[in-house]
This record gives structure tokens, sequence and C-alpha cells, in this order.
């Protein structure tokens, strides 16, 4: 019998995810499963939760915040038999756009709750997990300084976010980098590298459109410098995932890549910021069970014939 862990991040998303508590119990009353639900207190604590349940027994945990909650989620199960099932509740919400396409917050606990499990790719960036995107250079760069804003007193996290981008595109102009993918090299001058294995980051940026949860690649995306004027023209191409029509965009797929750069680099994987002078990235060969919701709709009938 199924164990249901939800782990609840209470500052994502303006606390939506403790508005769901009444909701799931309301949706476990007159099912025989049983359930739980965590409250995490401290970055990284769902890490942690996730690691004592999913360690013991077959568990569905449930990462209730946003992306950065399910970075620790999926770091805290990895390598179990329990299977990650996603609410998105923070501002983001990236990695479940290559899932499902439209939600509302109820209607995707309940198709989640009743979903099944797939078998999808995840991958490792040095010695942690992550399972949508990691990128080094300017966006990295950006979520980097906005941090640094967001510690003066008055500065809201939208305007450090702005100011964030303001500073970066006149103080960064790219890094030297040494790349290998899959064994190729390449050495160049970047303003970006994305390895992912879903489509979105960034709030709904695509930067490799093609990417395919369940290929067993991951994939690779290299911005050459560009100047600042065309940055501006570049990110609305970036949203809509069609920039690759630009000569400065080229695209890879590989298990694993390798960069190297003189100068300590950012690194943003699944929103997590780090810096290094060597990265290695590698698709992991055992996937990770993540479940799927299911696609009929959220009805009184339905929920009730569910219950």
């Amino acid at each position: 019998m199924t164990k249901h862990v939800f782990i609840i991040n209470p500052v994502a998303g303006k606390a939506k995810g403790l508005k769901l508590i009444p909701i799931i119990k309301e949706l476990f009353n007159d099912r025989s499963e049983e359930y739980v639900i965590e409250v995490t207190n401290a970055p990284g604590h769902a890490e942690i939760i996730a690691a004592s349940y999913s360690r013991v027994c077959k568990c569905r945990i449930y990462s209730i915040g946003g992306d950065g909650t399910l970075n620790e989620v999926m770091n805290g199960m990895a390598g179990t038999d329990s299977e990650l099932a996603i609410i998105p509740c923070g501002t983001g919400n990236d990695f479940i756009r290559s899932i499902i396409e439209n939600w509302s917050l109820e209607d995707i606990l309940y198709k989640t709750i009743n979903g099944d499990a797939k078998n999808v790719d995840f991958a490792k960036v040095n010695s942690r997990y992550f399972i949508n995107i990691a990128s080094v250079g300017f966006d990295a760069e950006v979520v980097f300084n906005t941090r640094k804003f967001k510690r003066l007193p008055g500065v809201s996290g939208s305007l450090a976010y702005i100011l964030g981008i303001i500073y970066t595109v006149f103080k960064y102009s790219g890094d030297q980098l040494k790349i290998s993918i899959d064994g190729k090299k390449i050495s160049k001058k970047l303003l970006l590298v994305a390895v992912a294995n879903g489509r979105f980051y960034g709030g709904g940026m695509q930067p490799t459109p093609h990417a395919d949860l369940c290929d067993g690649l991951l994939d690779v995306c290299l911005i050459d410098t560009i100047n600042i004027f065309k940055i501006l023209a570049f990110f609305p191409k970036l949203i809509k995932g069609t920039h690759g029509s630009m000569k400065e965009v080229t695209f890879f797929k590989g298990r694993k890549i390798e960069i190297e750069s003189d100068n300590d680099i950012c690194i943003n994987a699944d929103g997590e910021i780090f810096r290094g002078k060597k990265i290695e990235f590698e698709i992991q060969k055992v996937g990770l069970s993540v479940i799927i919701p299911i696609k009929e709709e959220l009805t009184l009938a339905t929920a009730e014939k569910s219950s």
C-alpha cells in the first residue's frame, strides 16, 4: 500500500502550499492509503524529510513548493524506489511545464494523487543532482547578482531582479570556457551555456526547446558573446524557443558534459547557485519515478468517485 508524503514549503508562492492542507485531508478521508503532511522550517529541510521517508520504505513523495523545493526533494530521494510527485506552488514552476501544459492548483493535486509513475531522466552536476536545467553564464550571474541586491534595505524581489539584470548586462561579457560534450572539445568565449533535461526555466523561457525527459540525453545550448543591444533582442526569442535561428546559438546532445574555466564561474542548477572552475554534468543511468497527473478533468463527480 502506497504511503503518501506531502512536503510543503510554507514560504513558496505566498504560502499557497499551506492552503492545500485541508484539501489533502478531505481527499484522503475515504482512501485506504496512509498519508503524512510535513512542513519545512529552513532551507535544506525538504531534502532531509524526503530522505528520512524514502530510504525506509517506498513512498510517493510530493514536492509542494517551487523548483528549489523540488530540487531538495529529489536530492533527498534519488537512488531509492520512491516516486516523486510535483505540486507547483512557487513562482517559476518550470519543470512541471515539461510534464503538463495547464493546471490549477486543486486540479493538479487531485490528478497527481491519482496519477501513475513514469521513469524520467535526471542528472548530476558535480556532487549534486538536478532534474530540470543547469546553466553557466549570463542567467546564473543574474540570479547571483539579484540575491546581492535583495539584501539591500527597501529593495523588493522584483526590483532586485531588475537591478540584477541591469547590473549583469553592463558588467558581464562572457567567459572563456573549455567544454567537452561526450569527448567533443570546444574552446571559446560564451555568454551562456544551458545543460538541460527539461525544456523550461526562468519562468517559462525555453533554452532547449527540443529537450526530452526520457531520451537518456542532456540537451546543450551554447550562446556566443553578443553586444548589449543584441542581448535585448535575444531574450524574446529565448522565451519562445526560437533563438536557434541566431548564428550565435548552437545545440548539442550528450550524456556527459565538462566545463572548465580559469576563473570562478557561476552555476545555476534548478535555481540553486554555486561557483567553481570545473563543472561536470552527467545523465544518470537509472531514472527517477515521476508521477504523471491523470488527464481526466476534475469535477465533483470524479472527485467523489475517487474517494
